[in-house]
């Protein structure tokens, strides 16, 4: 049994080195691409299952994400980045379920070791890819605020010199943006490989019958991992839109 931290190499474009956590992306990415193709090739007033099972899913995330906002101006305006972040998220911690992902791969020689590595591996098992979504949320919501505000406004909440106290807290709230780029992608990458891990040592334990619950359980984790990412990511942006009117 050979646990790995980080994602392990596969292959290299040139000087470009393709890892086992990439390349699943790019499996999800185009799963993604193809589902919303033939979703969407032929829409029609009475939508076929396809569509309709998409339909559902919009149209279940707008109303939730606007519950939480209560303005469905604002809610459509940031809905596709926010759904962006759930359905990729989600689709990318349940990839990682499937037969085939971790276990189908070659072997090779390491420090004097054989180690077996896989072809695919959970996305969000590697901290380089929470890494890039959570400085993604972070990025967008100073654009989004910016934007929103206008700059010198926005600003004004990092760099404030008016008196001592709002300096300080200025430089509490670039702490504190920093802290969510920390936050975020530890918080997805460590719930993900935790599970990646149980399930790798329950299989290599007690094969077949006994990891079928902890499955169960990783369904639920990949659902709510995805959306604790989108709502705080939502509820950062409504603070940023909204912080000075």
């Amino acid at each position: 049994m050979h646990i790995s931290l980080a994602a392990e190499k596969i292959f290299s474009l040139g000087s470009f080195s393709v890892n086992n956590t990439l390349l699943t992306s790019w499996v999800v990415i185009a799963f993604l691409a193809l589902l919303s193709y033939f979703g969407t090739r032929k829409i029609k007033m009475v939508p076929g299952k396809i569509q309709n099972i998409l339909e559902l899913i919009i149209e279940g995330l707008f109303n939730f994400f606007n519950s939480v906002w209560e303005n469905r101006t604002k809610t459509k305006k940031y809905f596709p980045i926010l759904a962006t972040f759930f359905i990729f998220i989600i689709i990318s911690n349940w990839f990682g379920l499937l037969p085939g992902i971790g276990s189908i791969g070659f072997t090779e020689v390491k420090d004097g070791h054989t180690v077996f590595i896989p072809f695919f591996r959970s996305v969000n098992s590697d901290l380089n890819a929470t890494l890039s979504w959570a400085i993604i949320s972070v990025v967008l919501v100073q654009i989004f605020g910016t934007m929103s505000l206008g700059t010198f406004s926005y600003l004004k909440k990092f760099f404030n010199f008016s008196n001592p106290i709002n300096f300080f807290v200025g430089i509490l709230e670039i702490v504190g943006e920093t802290a969510k780029v920390i936050s975020f992608s530890f918080r997805l990458f460590g719930n993900v490989f935790a599970g990646e891990v149980l399930l790798v040592v329950m299989t290599f334990l007690v094969p077949y019958v006994i990891p079928l619950p902890f499955y169960g359980l990783e369904l639920f984790v990949g659902f709510v991992q995805a959306l604790v990412f989108t709502i705080l990511s939502l509820v950062f942006i409504k603070m940023a839109t909204e912080a000075h009117s």
